[in-house]
């Protein structure tokens, strides 16, 4: 009796992300107490590299490492409509000031803990032990998709193109479900 085994795909998740939004409305926000719209390197390098990617950034703005403030500010994005995506750059190390982790956390139903493993995992090789002070997180507020990163350019840079510009699309389209 020969039996025939169903045809695999080498890549079932290429047909699932098919479906997924080509353009994503993303809004960024960093957090910081000294930079300037200026001098705000991350924030421009993670609007460039979601706008080279198909993406619409409907904003950006800066904001001072200050909980409710940042509360504030993300609260305020995730009620525009327009938004699927909020991107947060600066707050999550470990120094007293450093305080984008514990809100966002806080805000999120659901948490994609993978994400900080990733990030953590390709930042070794470039930073070494140095990678585990990193709170890098992303989840789900609200029914959309927030992403806080580091506020260093090389590490938004590692981030943006490593992991949330390959799977924003798949993210938001799981998060609308």
């Amino acid at each position: 009796m020969l039996i025939q085994s169903a045809e695999v795909s080498p890549r079932p998740d290429l047909e699932h992300k098919a479906a997924a939004p080509i353009s994503v409305g993303c809004f960024v926000v960093t957090v910081s107490d000294t930079r300037t719209a200026a001098t705000d390197s991350s924030g421009r390098a993670i609007a460039g590299l979601l706008a080279d990617a198909g993406h619409q950034v409907v904003g950006r703005t800066l904001v001072r490492d200050d909980v409710a403030l940042i509360r504030s500010v993300v609260g305020r994005y995730l009620a525009d409509a327009g938004v699927q995506a909020i991107i947060t750059s600066g707050g999550t190390g470990i120094t007293s000031r450093d305080s984008t982790y514990e809100v966002v956390t806080a805000m999120m139903q659901k948490r994609l803990d993978g994400f900080g493993e990733l990030f953590r995992m390709l930042s070794y090789p470039l930073i070494g032990p140095a990678a585990m002070m990193s709170r890098a997180c992303a989840g789900l507020v609200a029914g959309r998709v927030v992403i806080s990163l580091p506020g260093s350019e090389a590490a938004v840079r590692l981030a943006m193109e490593k992991l949330v510009v390959p799977e924003l699309g798949h993210m938001v389209q799981q998060a609308m479900k």
